[in-house]
């Protein structure tokens, strides 16, 4: 099982409201997210990653996108690496030509 969110929440709002009345929440995040795994081959109970001290910005075990589709696929029993086609002179495959399995979250 997977779950991710289209994107990560800052800790603050700097966005105004109509007439410049303050909102309330919190503006979206790529720059550090939240997906979990369960089953599959994961870890159980395994934290991977932090944010810094304010919520802003992902700082340790530092995952990308290309990783983690890397990882998915290396449970499901696939080499992302092969995957890989060439088109107009260059390689493409479904992690980029980036990606790497993330083995601390693998079982």
């Amino acid at each position: 099982m997977i779950w991710g969110g289209e994107f990560g929440r800052t800790p603050t709002v700097e966005l105004q409201g109509n007439g410049g009345k303050p909102t309330t929440g919190r503006d979206h995040n790529p720059y550090g997210f939240t997906v979990w795994m369960a089953g599959g081959g994961v870890k159980g109970g395994h934290v991977h990653g932090a944010t810094d001290e304010f919520g802003f910005k992902a700082v340790e075990n530092v995952v990308h996108v290309h990783d983690l589709h890397a990882t998915i696929l290396h449970l499901l029993g696939f080499d992302h690496e092969k995957f890989t086609y060439r088109y107009a002179g260059r390689d493409f495959r479904l992690t980029d030509v980036h990606g790497h399995v993330v083995h601390d979250i693998v079982a």
